[in-house]
Order: C-alpha cells, then sequence, then structure tokens
C-alpha cells in the first residue's frame, strides 16, 4: 500500500514525464514544419514545370515563392548559392520571372536601394566590394557535397560584365532598366546589401 507521499511523488514524475513528452512532440512538430533549403529543393525535384498546366503552373510557382519566403535569411542564402531554382526560372515566361522575383525579393530592398544610392561614391563602392567579398567566401564555404550545390559553389556571386555595370551605371538605375533574368543574378548581392544596411555596416562613416 503506497503512503500519500509516494503517491505524490509518482504522481509528479509522471506529470514531469507528461510535460516532457508534450514539449517534444512540440518541438518535433515545429521541425517538420520549418522551412529548409532542402525541402525546397526536393519540392523543385518532384514538379516538371513543363508539364503543367497554366493554373497548376500558376500554382506551383506561388508554392515555390511562399517556400522561399518561410526560409531563415542563412537557408536563404544557401538555396542561392546552390542556383536552385535556375531550371524553373528558365522555362518561365518574362511575366512569371517578374512576378516570381517581387514576390521574393526580401521587404524593403527598394528602400534599400535608395538609401544607398544617396551614400557617397567611396562608401557605395566599398560595400559592394565587401559585400561580394562575404558571398565569396560563403560560396567557397559552402558543403561541396550538398545535393545541387556541388557544381555551383566556385561560381562567382556574379558575372564580372554584371558587376561592372553595377558599378558604372549605378545600382538603382541599373537595377530598374535590367531583365527579369539579370535582376535575378543581382539577387544574392541585393541581399547581402540590405544585410549590410540592417547591421549597420552600411552607414558607418556616412
Amino acid at each position: 500500500m503506497l503512503t500519500q507521499r509516494q503517491r505524490a511523488v509518482i504522481w509528479a514524475a509522471l506529470g514531469l514525464i507528461g510535460i516532457w513528452g508534450l514539449s517534444f512532440a512540440g518541438y518535433q512538430i515545429a521541425a517538420s514544419l520549418k522551412m529548409t533549403a532542402d525541402k525546397v529543393r526536393a519540392y523543385v525535384a518532384s514538379v516538371d514545370l513543363r508539364r503543367l498546366s497554366a493554373a497548376d503552373r500558376a500554382r506551383a510557382l506561388r508554392a515555390l515563392a511562399d517556400k522561399i519566403n518561410r526560409l531563415s535569411r542563412e537557408e536563404r542564402q544557401q538555396l542561392r548559392l546552390g542556383r536552385m531554382g535556375e531550371g524553373w526560372f528558365e522555362q518561365m515566361t518574362e511575366a512569371e520571372k517578374s512576378a516570381f522575383l517581387e514576390a521574393t525579393m526580401p521587404t524593403g530592398f527598394k528602400q534599400m536601394i535608395s538609401a544607398f544610392e544617396e551614400l557617397p561614391e567611396d562608401k557605395r563602392r566599398k560595400t559592394i566590394d565587401d559585400a561580394l567579398k562575404r558571398l565569396r567566401e560563403a560560396s567557397a564555404n559552402a558543403p561541396g557535397g550538398t545535393a545541387g550545390m556541388a557544381d555551383n559553389t566556385n561560381r562567382p556571386p556574379i558575372s564580372p560584365e554584371l558587376e561592372a555595370q553595377v558599378r558604372t551605371i549605378g545600382l538603382k538605375t541599373f537595377y530598374s532598366q535590367s531583365s527579369a533574368q539579370t535582376k535575378a543574378e543581382l539577387a544574392p548581392v541585393l541581399e547581402e546589401l540590405q544585410r549590410a544596411m540592417e547591421s549597420g555596416r552600411m552607414l558607418r562613416g556616412r
């Protein structure tokens, strides 16, 4: 026969086990719901955009944009480094490309471009240099064995020709006049510039 104290200890232990079980279940559910670069790659690999009807194609593009927008900054960068969406992007119409870019660019990037253009020329030049340097370092440190990334980790963040045009024409003017394909290539640099602005690096020494 258990004493009252023993029963209390047993109930307390059962309560702790129950709380631990609920916490673990909550963690598992949260982990399964969290969007990752690998999940986005798996989705892209599972869908053949060319075989879809117009309505299904539109739904697939919206679904991909939603998944990308749910990524953390780090996961998003990993996805950019792997050039994950190139296959899909090449199959999009110009209208689809423009809509997709508009849907997936980080909030506030247009304001970032305007703020960037207000910086002195030497500061703009240094900021672009720093952004490209960080992107190259991230690319060099990316795991070469990751699916979909092995052939791309040594590619430059943007082509030398595009880099020269950005420096010569100016980011705001160049972006407004560029095609959707060029904007897509420029996207990693814009995201890195925005990261610098949000951290305050871009504005130091202004």
